[in-house]
This record gives C-alpha cells, structure tokens and sequence, in this order.
C-alpha cells in the first residue's frame, strides 16, 4: 500500500509539473486582470487547456495516492514537481542545466529523502469527525481569505505572489484532505456513498478556489516568489492536517534536527531551482 502511496504521488508530481509549466505560458501571457475575468480569458487558451489536463492527471493520481497510504507521506512527495518541471525544461528549451542547477535538484532530492524518512508518516484513517473538521475548516478558509486581502492591498509584486501561492497552498492541503476523506468513502462504500458525502463537493469547491488563486499568484510576480509558498506550504500544512485530522504520526523528539535539516535543505533547492528557470512558460515557446 505504501509502494503503490509512493507511485502514485511520483506519478502525480510529474503530472503536475507538466500542468504548472502550461499554465505558467497561458496566464504570463494573458492581459492583467484577476479573479473570474481571468479565468475565463485562459479557458480560450489551448496551452491552459493542456495544462489543466495535467492538473487533472496529478488529481486521479493523488486520489489513489491518497487512498493508499497517509496524507503527511504523500503531499510532501509533490515538492518533486519542481524538479520535474526544471527538467521538462532543459530538454525542451534546448539547453543545458548548469552544475548549479545539479546540485539545487539533487539537493532538493536529498531533502525529501531525509526528512521523509525521519519523520516516519504513518497512519491508515481516511475520516475525521465533525468536531475535528470544523475548527481545520475555520483556520484554513480564514487563512485563504487573509492572504487574498493582503495580496489585494499590496502594490509589491513580491508580496502579491507568495501570499497568493500561500493561500494557493492551504487550499491545495485542505483539497487533498477532502479528497482523502471522499475517496476513502468511494473505496468502502461504492460510488452512492462517495456522491452523498459532503467531502465530495468541498474538494471540488476548494480545488477550484485553489487554481484561481494560483493562477493570480503565477500572474501576480516571479515564479521566484510564488513557487517557494505554494511547495513548502502546501507539504507543510498537508502534515498538519494528516496529523490533526487524521491521526497520522510523525516522529518527534531528536528525529525533529534531520526534519528540520531536510525542510532547509528542501528550502534551498526550491529557491536555486526558481532561478535556474525563473520563467517556466518559456519551455512551451
């Protein structure tokens, strides 16, 4: 079951990061403007279009990671999407990716690694309680709402990118806690049980208020900015909402010095990587 968690999380990674580099292409080149009138002008996009084809790909692909092994396992693993874009880009942009470039992938590599395997996720739960969802659903929304008035009353491009890529990254976590919750109904109950299910609907609500907000934050500023938020937070809350909803386990006590190790090392990484390839919609011209 943890192989198969794994797998699917690799697999939905690579997804993923094809996804971001098409949306990256579609949302840089469409005319300023943000909420619904965005959204509407990359529907007539055809690299939006092949790029929600690979979100929706790493979504299947999460749903059956999900169902498979525990949320604080498997959210983290799509910090690999990074990686995987950078070298989507090489290839495709004809070039070579600097010894620099080497080093921040397998960096990146190296810390997933060591702070997976200190921590130990565990835990087979795919329901929570009311008592437990109601407070996750009150910070998590306020949280998303906090940060879409901060970005709307900064003049920074900056600061507009990584709060809108951190509110993109809790409703991503929030999305993929529902999504567990859902699917896990659909696998012990068949498809009436996952169609009645309250989850259902929330994950699809905040996964589509996850992608309005990280489309706004790739158009808002540099990848530079917004990439960091949404990798690090997204894996980050994903672990507390595995933790506080679910019961899973991490390991603490000295096993918190490697796990803080691997998330700077991670750090690191993302923030070389994002200026190996500042601008991934490049990759598609």
């Amino acid at each position: 079951m943890i192989v198969l968690a794994v797998l699917f999380a690799v697999l939905g990674a690579a997804s993923n990061a094809v996804g971001t580099a098409f949306q990256r292409k579609a949302a840089s080149t469409a005319p300023q403007g943000g909420g619904i009138r965005l959204l509407l002008t990359l529907v007539r996009r055809p690299a939006w279009a092949i790029g929600i084809a690979g979100v929706m790909g790493a979504a299947v692909c999460q749903a059956l990671a999900l169902i498979n092994g525990p949320m604080a396992l498997v959210q983290p693993l799509f910090i690999l999407e990074l990686p995987f874009a950078l070298l989507l880009a090489v290839p495709l942009m004809h070039r070579t990716l600097s010894a620099g470039g080497w080093r921040a992938v397998g960096t990146v590599m190296a810390g997933l690694v060591l702070l997976l395997a200190a921590a130990a996720p565990s835990g087979n739960r795919t329901q929570a309680a009311m008592d437990r969802w109601i407070p996750v659903l009150a910070l998590t929304l306020g949280a998303m709402a906090v940060a879409v008035v901060l970005a709307r009353s900064s003049s920074s491009p900056l600061l507009r990118a990584a709060t809108l890529a951190a509110a993109a990254a809790v409703g991503n976590a929030l999305t993929a806690a529902l999504m567990k919750s859902a699917t896990g109904r659909l696998a012990d109950a068949g498809l009436p049980a996952f169609l009645t299910t309250w989850q259902t609907y929330g994950f699809a609500l905040t996964g589509v208020a996850a992608l309005l907000l990280l489309e706004n934050a790739l158009q808002a500023g540099p990848l530079a900015a917004s990439q960091p938020a949404l990798t690090i937070g997204d894996a980050a809350v994903s672990l507390l909402l595995g933790v506080a909803l679910f019961e899973e386990s991490v390991r603490t006590g000295w096993w918190l010095l490697p796990e803080v190790l691997g998330v700077l090392l991670i750090l690191w990484g993302v923030l070389r990587l994002t200026r190996t390839v500042p601008h991934l919609v490049d990759v598609v011209r």
